[in-house]
């Protein structure tokens, strides 16, 4: 049976060059992301004028369609009509790599939890709306139901290694079951048991913290933070990354006849020996650094709130342009899972408003029929899912003062937040769904404070948003 995309499916394959030219596909929220062979055979303009699609973008080593909320099912079907491999990826040569530092990292990052990413998010929404369950109904938190419905909140934040261990292995191009034996390893219960133990030793390295150990290998202290590794990001990146290469070595100069299960076996053994020993320590001492940094930032006395959250908030739909905000994921996520909260990517709650009131403003003055279909949708998307691609690559980058206007809204919003002294707790959804992500789960006394700053950002964004597009706005510039 035809899917109900297969003819837009075959369009774009037919455009960037044919199946042959496709070396990897895989999507986003909001982009079908193609690396191809050569991008020179790729008709972008043809790509563009096609129904279903938004804008093509190339960076990063990337040649992104962006269809919005539909992707999905659209990549389904690239990757149905295409023949391409399970999960949609084929191997890349090292020559198609991204080339240069920036582009690398971003790749890398943006690999590893692009695909995560949207069960990360549904599993942050159940915890908000479990915090304000049980912010207006305490009684509730003692009820069976809630037991269950936390283990769909905190399941994955809780093995968040695991599931990194599997999208960095396929990464770096080892087995992801070995990869995630590793993830499971660091999430084990008496590894992570271990640190409520007695202290046998500890050493001071002054603003880096203190490290101790529980345990000895052989004589060998076994550092570990003391809430353990779990829902820890950095480690398992670096653990997996040197078990990567500890994989690759065996294969190259083990004998076939007993490669099925000693490859395994010397990379697990090595990498989790030496992952615990050296690689944990290392990974500690990194996290604590760059949250030193960060909180040494925002918590410079009376502009320093301001002045974080202004830059973030500026900066970050520009940053998405590129898909540079993936930079600012990771270490969200490790100040979540360090110090309890956010203080760094809360500060954008307020970007999705401003650019779905500045929209809201344009579709109010502009009658053009084509542009209202294009724009009411991603107004849609903007408010209530905080999906942004849509409207910045359909309707607010083609106006260009648009999209500053809403980068000004977003300041605004992130002006207030830091002037609150807001933050989140948990990396839930987007839009309106994100502001839960602001509700004390009960550990900082703040109840529903930041929530209620949280949803204020949002309007002052949209309303300054607004006010200034509706007052400039004319509907001629669309035409």
């Amino acid at each position: 049976m035809a899917g109900k995309y297969d003819d837009l499916a075959r369009a774009i394959l037919e455009n960037v060059g044919g199946r042959e030219n496709v070396n990897s596909v895989a999507h986003c929220i909001t982009r079908v992301r193609f690396k191809l062979k050569d991008e020179g055979k790729a008709n972008t303009e043809v790509i563009e004028k096609l129904d279903g699609v938004i804008k093509v973008m190339q960076a990063n080593g990337q040649y992104q369609v962006v269809v919005g909320n539909k992707v999905e099912d659209v990549y389904d079907a690239v990757v149905a009509v295409g023949g391409l491999a399970a999960g949609g990826e084929v191997e890349a040569d090292d020559e198609d790599a991204p080339k240069g530092f920036a582009a690398k990292a971003i790749d890398l990052v943006s690999g590893i939890f692009a695909p995560m990413l949207g069960t990360f998010a549904a599993a942050g929404i159940m915890k908000g709306l479990l915090a304000a369950a049980t912010t207006f109904f305490p009684a509730f938190k003692a009820d069976g139901a809630y037991t269950i419905l936390y283990t769909v909140a905190d399941g994955m934040f809780y093995f968040l290694p695991v599931i990194l261990a599997y999208t960095a292995s396929k990464k770096f191009k080892m087995s992801e079951f070995t990869g995630m034996a590793i993830g499971l390893a660091l999430v084990y219960p008496t590894m992570v048991a271990l640190t409520g133990g007695e202290v046998v030793g500890s050493v001071d390295l002054g603003f880096a913290g203190t490290f101790s150990w529980y345990a000895t290998f052989f004589g060998i202290p076994i550092i570990m933070p003391a809430s353990g590794y779990t829902s820890s990001v950095i480690p398992v990146l670096l653990m997996v990354w040197f078990g990567s290469k500890i994989e690759h070595w065996c294969k190259q100069h083990m004998p076939a006849s007993i490669k099925m299960f000693f490859v395994p076996l010397v990379t697990m053994t090595i990498t989790i020996c030496f992952g615990f020993m050296i690689i944990g320590p290392i990974a500690t001492l990194i996290t604590n650094l760059l949250a030193l940094l960060f909180n040494t930032l925002f918590g410079l006395p009376v502009v320093g709130p301001v002045v974080g959250c202004l830059i973030v908030a500026t900066a970050w739909m520009p940053l998405v342009i590129f898909g540079f905000h993936w930079s600012l994921v990771p270490i969200a996520i490790m100040a979540l899972t360090t110090q309890g909260y956010n203080n760094i990517t809360c500060a954008v709650i307020g970007h999705s408003f401003a650019l779905g009131a500045v929209m809201f403003a344009m579709y109010l003055k502009n009658k053009d029929e084509n542009f209202r279909g294009i724009c009411l949708p991603a107004i849609i998307s903007s408010f209530f899912f905080g999906i942004t691609e849509p409207g910045i690559y359909g309707v607010a980058l083609p106006d260009k003062k648009a999209f500053v206007i809403a980068c000004l809204g977003s300041a605004a919003g992130g002006l207030v937040m830091g002037l609150s002294g807001a933050v989140s707790y948990i990396s839930g959804g987007l839009g309106v769904f994100n502001w839960l992500s602001y509700i004390d789960p009960g550990t900082f006394g703040t109840g529903i404070t930041n929530m209620i700053w949280a949803i204020v950002a949002s309007m002052v964004a949209a309303v300054v948003g607004f006010v200034i597009e509706y007052a400039t706005y004319k509907s001629e510039a669309a035409k």
